[in-house]
């Protein structure tokens, strides 16, 4: 969420800069809602002003036995119209509340022009895409000829968009996430966090999942309480610190997690609904850090380490690219993607989204450290996945397929794993 006097006061520059994300600030709008809050707070301070001073008055005349009928009934008309005025606030605080939690964050000048994918910029490539000596095979075709996956049965139990590990396949993203949380924790530096997976209205606001994309999540609750399945562990994880102030000594805070997330996907319209790209339930490690804002690019560029060392560790080939400024995501400034090899689709599709949010979930999280100077400051956030294992394993199955139907996998995993290939019947092998 944004400031609105900051806003106000950039004027031009906030348009031209939300312009590049697609979106109109209407700044006379914003200033128009500022403008009535500020006289409504000045108008309910000076009619409790004179309140206070007609109650005064009130009570020297009765001391003096004089006729205070006049200032009983002016009395009550203050009342009467600070009551009106400060319902006058609430709706209008309420109005400028909603515009300014739809405003998403102003995206860094350092992401590209452009609205889609297309207009990514590559910024480095990492490992050879695998040549094979035969026609690849789909991750979805892989796992069900070896039994690994199956999609026909998680349709029957909870309908499209699901699907059941079993035997080396659920072993499989057992040792991923294992290996992924290992990276990070005694690598990387993180402290591992097990989190709700239902929050509430106010979490999933912290983070701007709510209310801009509020369809794009499940929700659930019993009697009158509202709670909403996580999306992702960034929301639990960065709304950890709601309401708080860190003290600087702590900062940077490097938190990760392994948790089910669960999307209705309801902008998709259809796309990737074959295997294991777009599902409604998946798993994935999350990282998140709490930053002093001045440190914010420089642990952008070392989350983005973070998350390529997991591919690395699998020997999978992949690029990074940054986000154009209208791809990127609503409460993010700057976004790299890091794609990786897809055989089938003779392409790279994106596995992990690593994002500098500035104080913009601070400020609606209330999340806060100290200055040099003493006085609360926000802080800046950062979240990335580190990495989502349905994508990860759609990845490894199609790079590390054999002619033979077989799967070599990375020797990384042997010691969570026990074996080294999965056979074309999906039988484990040493």
């Amino acid at each position: 969420m944004h400031d609105a006097r900051a806003l106000i006061e950039m004027g031009a520059e906030a348009v031209r800069r939300l312009a590049r994300r697609g979106y109109t600030l209407d700044l006379s709008a914003l200033e128009n809602l500022q403008s009535r809050r500020n006289q409504n707070i000045r108008s309910a301070d000076e009619l409790r002003a004179e309140s206070k001073r007609v109650a005064s008055e009130v009570q020297q005349t009765a001391k003096q036995g004089g006729d205070f009928t006049k200032l009983k009934e002016r009395a009550r008309e203050l009342k009467d119209e600070i009551r009106e005025i400060e319902a006058g606030q609430e709706k209008v605080q309420e109005q400028l509340r909603d515009l300014l939690l739809s405003i998403p964050n102003l995206p860094d000048d350092a992401a590209p022009d452009g609205d889609s994918d297309e207009f990514a910029v590559e910024v480095r490539r990492v490992g050879t895409p695998p040549a094979f000596p035969f026609e690849p095979k789909d991750h979805v075709d892989l796992g069900e000829a070896t039994g690994i996956l199956d999609f026909a049965r998680a349709t029957k139990l909870s309908g499209p968009r699901f699907a059941v590990s079993r035997g080396a396949g659920a072993a499989l993203e057992r040792a991923l996430a294992t290996l992924f949380l290992d990276l990070h924790t005694r690598r990387h530096g993180y402290i591992e966090h097990a989190v709700p997976y239902l929050v509430t209205r106010k979490t999933m606001t912290g983070t701007g999942q709510l209310p801009k994309f509020e369809e794009d999540l499940f929700r659930t609750g019993v009697a009158d309480r509202e709670l909403f399945l996580i999306p992702t562990a960034e929301v639990p994880l960065t709304n950890l610190y709601a309401d708080e102030i860190i003290p600087p000594a702590e900062l940077p805070l490097a938190l990760t997690a392994h948790t089910p997330c669960f999307r209705s996907e309801a902008g998709s319209y259809g796309r990737d609904t074959r295997g294991l790209i777009r599902q409604h339930q998946f798993s994935k490690v999350e990282m998140v850090r709490i930053v002093d804002p001045k440190d914010a690019d420089a642990e952008l560029v070392k989350m983005v380490g973070h998350a390529e060392a997991c591919l690395k560790e699998l020997g999978l080939a992949y690029r990074v690219v940054t986000l154009p400024a209208g791809d990127t995501g609503f409460s993010a400034q700057l976004t790299y993607d890091i794609e990786v090899w897809i055989p089938s689709q003779n392409t790279y599709r994106e596995i992990s989204s690593i994002s500098n949010f500035g104080t913009f979930q601070a400020r609606r999280a209330n999340i806060r450290t100290r200055g040099e100077d003493g006085k609360p400051k926000l802080v800046a956030t950062l979240n990335g996945s580190g990495l989502p294992v349905g994508r990860t394993v759609a990845a490894l199955l199609e790079q590390s397929q054999q002619e033979d139907g077989s799967l070599v996998l990375p020797e990384s995993l042997f010691p969570y794993l026990g074996f080294r290939r999965i056979s074309a019947d999906g039988t484990p092998e040493a």
